[in-house]
C-alpha cells in the first residue's frame, strides 16, 4: 500500500513544485555542454592541439571550487530581487547573467593561435553555472519533505538530461544551420525556462533569522557547516570516495569528443546516436538505478551501480580498435549512457543522504563539488595521457582509474551504512 505521504502520481503533475524541479533541472543542465563536449568539439575542428582541448576540463573549477561561495549563497540575501525570497531572489539574479555569458561565448569566435576571450568566457559561464547549481540544490532539499526528495529527485535529472540533448545535439544542429554564434544564442535563450520556473515557483519556508554578532555570524555560515561534517565517523573516507568515484568516466569524458572525431564521426551521427540515444539510455539508466536502490538499497546499489559504471569503459577499447563503426558506436553509447544513469541515481542518493538540511546549500556544495574535482583538474592531463598512450590504452587506464573509489567504497559501506552516516551530527 502507497504511504498516505508520499505524493500520488496525480501530484507530480499538479503540484507545482515537482514541474519547478523539472524546470530548474532543465536550466541547470544547459550550460555544461557549452563549456564541455560541445566547445571541445567546436575546438577539435579548429584543429587545436589534442593537449589543449584536454586543458579545458579545467575550465569548469567552478564546479570544484563552489563550496567556498556557497555559504554566501545559503546565508546572505540577493542583492536584487529581495521580494522573491532567499532562494529563488539569487536564482533571478544569477540566470539573466549566465545567459549573458554564453551568448558572449558564441560570439567570441576563437582560432587555432587566439582561444583566449573563448577560455575566459566559457570559465564565466562554469562559474555562474556552478552558482545557480548551488541555489537548485538547496531549494530542492528545502522545497519538498523526506518522502518527497526522489520524486524531487527523478523529475529534477529528467530535465537536466533534457537539457544535454537541447544544448548538446541542439547546438550541433543549429551550427549546420547558422553557425556556432547561431547555436549558442539558441542555448542562452533555453535559460529562461529555469527563469520562468522561478518566477511562477514556491519559496520555501526560511528558517527563522537569529541576530548574531558579525563574527558569529560568520561562524555559522562558513565554519559550522563543515564542522557538522566532520563530527561523523569515517568523513575523511566519506570525502575521498565522493572525490574519486567519477575519475574514470571523468577521464573517458573529456576526450570523448575528441575521440569521436578522430574515428571521423560526423556531427549529425553524433547528434543522433550519442545525444538523442545517449538521453534514452541514461534516462532508462536511471529509472533502472531507482528501481534497483527501492529493492537492495543504496549500499548495494552503489557497488553493482559503480562496477557497472568501470566496465562499460572497455566499450570505448572496443571502438577504438574498430574505428568508424556506426553499429559499434550504438553499443558504446548505450552501454555507456545506461550504466552512468544507474550509477548516477545511486550517488546522488547518496550525496543526498549525507546532507544535514540546516546547511543544506553549503554542505551539497562540498559534496558535489568534491564529486567533480576529478574531471575538472586531473581530467585536464588527459589529452596528454591520449596523446601519449594511443586511444587502446588511455581507455583501458580510464577503467583502472575507478578502482580507488571502488575500494573505498566497499571499506565505507561495510562500516557505515548510508542509513548510520545520514543522521547529523549533534
Amino acid at each position: 500500500m502507497r504511504d498516505a505521504a508520499s505524493p500520488s502520481r496525480l501530484a507530480l503533475f499538479t503540484d507545482r513544485r515537482f514541474l519547478v524541479m523539472l524546470a530548474l533541472g532543465f536550466a541547470a543542465g544547459v550550460p555544461l555542454p557549452l563549456t564541455a563536449g560541445t566547445l571541445r568539439r567546436w575546438l577539435s575542428e579548429l584543429n587545436l592541439p589534442v593537449e589543449v582541448i584536454g586543458l579545458t576540463a579545467s575550465l569548469g573549477l567552478a564546479y570544484t571550487l563552489k563550496f567556498l561561495w556557497a555559504p554566501v549563497l545559503d546565508q546572505a540575501r540577493p542583492p536584487i530581487f529581495r521580494w522573491l525570497g532567499r532562494r529563488r531572489g539569487w536564482l533571478a539574479t544569477i540566470q539573466p547573467l549566465l545567459a549573458l555569458a554564453i551568448l558572449a561565448l558564441g560570439f567570441s569566435a576563437p582560432t587555432a593561435e587566439s582561444y583566449a576571450l573563448a577560455f575566459t568566457l566559457a570559465a564565466l559561464v562554469a562559474f555562474l553555472s556552478a552558482s545557480q547549481d548551488v541555489v537548485v540544490d538547496a531549494y530542492r532539499i528545502e522545497a519538498l519533505d523526506e518522502r518527497q526528495q526522489g520524486y524531487g529527485l527523478a523529475l529534477y535529472v529528467w530535465g537536466y538530461r533534457g537539457a544535454l540533448l537541447a544544448s548538446g545535439a541542439g547546438t550541433l544542429l543549429a551550427v549546420e544551420v547558422g553557425g556556432w554564434a547561431l547555436a549558442y544564442a539558441f542555448s542562452a535563450a533555453l535559460i529562461g525556462v529555469g527563469l520562468v520556473a522561478v518566477l511562477l515557483a514556491p519559496e520555501p519556508v526560511a528558517p527563522p533569522q537569529v541576530k548574531l554578532p558579525p563574527l558569529a555570524r560568520l561562524r555559522a555560515a562558513v565554519v559550522d557547516p563543515f564542522v557538522d561534517f566532520m563530527q561523523r565517523p569515517g568523513w575523511v573516507g566519506v570525502l575521498l570516495f565522493v572525490m574519486l568515484f567519477k575519475l574514470g568516466e571523468a577521464l573517458a569524458g573529456v576526450m570523448t569528443q575528441t575521440f569521436y572525431f578522430a574515428l571521423g564521426f560526423t556531427r549529425p551521427e553524433l547528434a543522433a546516436i550519442n545525444n538523442v540515444f545517449g538521453l534514452v539510455a541514461i534516462l532508462a539508466g536511471a529509472l533502472a538505478g531507482g528501481w534497483l536502490i527501492s529493492r537492495i538499497g543504496i549500499a548495494r546499489a552503489l557497488v553493482l551501480t559503480g562496477l557497472g559504471q568501470m566496465l562499460s569503459n572497455l566499450m570505448y577499447v572496443a571502438l577504438a580498435h574498430a574505428g568508424h563503426d556506426l553499429p559499434l558506436l550504438w553499443a558504446q553509447v548505450g552501454v555507456e549512457n545506461f550504466t552512468d544513469g544507474m550509477a548516477d541515481a545511486a550517488f546522488l542518493a547518496y550525496l543526498s543522504s549525507l546532507t544535514n538540511r540546516s546547511f543544506s546549500a553549503t554542505q551539497y556544495a562540498l559534496l558535489s563539488s568534491l564529486a567533480a574535482f576529478a574531471s575538472r583538474t586531473l581530467g585536464g592531463g588527459s589529452g596528454y595521457l591520449a596523446a601519449a598512450m594511443g586511444w587502446p590504452d588511455f581507455f583501458l587506464l580510464t577503467t583502472a582509474a575507478a578502482l580507488p573509489a571502488m575500494g573505498i567504497m566497499l571499506w565505507l559501506l561495510r562500516r557505515m551504512p548510508p542509513t548510520a552516516q545520514a543522521a547529523p551530527a549533534g
